[in-house]
């Protein structure tokens, strides 16, 4: 499932294809017939993320109201994207599974539609079960297998909001300011016995923190996952946000989760699982096996102390963390 980060990349690049267009709107799979006529012939003025809850406007209706189009992508969503060649266009952000981030490339020759004679552009066929198609002047964007897909009123959207933890990445947290969010994660975590690592994952806690990020955050402040919330100090947790507020911000800036610090990122030699970043085979890149400390390298040696990674099944995830530095 993607995380945080990447569904702020996707805001961004709704925006930059699709900010202040006319779209035409549809559904080829037909399961979101209703919704899509909703919005057709719309003008999107805004596309925004909290956590992992992808949100677009479109322009009032005779109301006098904004719709707005909510995107969850789960476990196996993902958009495509194709365009004429005129705008910077990426290519299959999100899911399937097997990716922690998007990857953005350029389509190929088959994927990006024509122009015909006049310079009309015709967008590429929709492929598989498209739910949402999104068709601007020069790009397409479909939308497959999102866990959520409908369309909302303002008050609708307001109320999804309010159920969401504070995000990191958002300019003020989502709650006014940074600072206000930060307190009102340190409150929540500490009101519960639940163990700081499931709690880190509810995204009712703090929103758009996944399985990395969470493994990752908590190895950083050297706290163990299985401690009870109310039992982890308040500066510590407050130094747990404001270190998820730096590296998922950098996540989004970059396209690829890097948490470790540059004196610890001597390469496994092809140690652990395989965990694609879309910045693999960049120049100057941190290479996936040099990226974290704890995720996917259970049973290698912890790059700080040299004991091997544990892991375990928490609430249905694999946790990842050191026994030695995290004790």
């Amino acid at each position: 499932m993607p995380e945080g980060h990447t569904v702020h990349r996707l805001a961004r690049a709704l925006d930059g294809l699709f900010g202040g267009e006319v779209l035409a709107v549809s559904s080829p799979q037909g399961r979101f017939a209703g919704g899509a006529a909703l919005l057709d012939g719309h003008r999107m003025v805004a596309a925004e993320a909290w956590g992992k809850q992808l949100f677009c406007a479109f322009a009032p209706d005779r109301s006098g109201d904004a719709l707005w189009l909510r995107v969850h992508l789960g476990l196996y969503g993902a958009w495509s994207f194709a365009g004429d060649g005129s705008a910077d266009v990426v290519h299959a952000i999100g899911a399937p599974r097997r990716r922690i981030g998007e990857r953005e490339t350029t389509p190929d020759d088959d994927a990006s539609g024509a122009a015909d004679a006049v310079g009309e552009w015709t967008p590429p066929a929709p492929r598989g079960a498209v739910r949402l198609r999104l068709v601007g002047a020069h790009a397409v964007a479909d939308l497959t297998g999102p866990t959520a897909c409908e369309v909302l009123t303002g008050a609708e959207k307001a109320a999804i909001e309010a159920r969401l933890g504070p995000d990191p990445i958002r300019e003020d947290g989502g709650r006014g300011s940074l600072e206000a969010s930060r307190a009102a994660f340190v409150d929540r975590v500490r009101r519960s016995r639940v163990t700081v690592g499931q709690q880190l994952m509810d995204q009712a806690v703090i929103a758009g923190v996944g399985n990395i990020y969470r493994a990752e955050a908590l190895f950083r402040a050297g706290v163990d996952p299985l401690r009870p919330g109310r039992d982890v100090p308040e500066a510590t947790l407050a130094g747990i946000w404001d270190d998820l507020v730096v590296l998922m911000r950098d996540g989004a800036e970059r396209g690829a989760i890097v948490t470790t610090r540059p004196e610890h990122r001597l390469a496994d030699g092809g140690g652990g699982r395989v965990t694609r970043q879309n910045t693999d085979g960049d120049a100057g890149a941190v290479p996936r096996d040099a990226s974290f400390y704890v995720y996917h390298r259970d049973g290698l040696p912890c790059r700080v102390c040299g004991a091997p990674v544990l892991t375990k099944e928490l609430a249905g995830r694999n946790l990842f963390w050191c026994g030695v530095c995290q004790a």
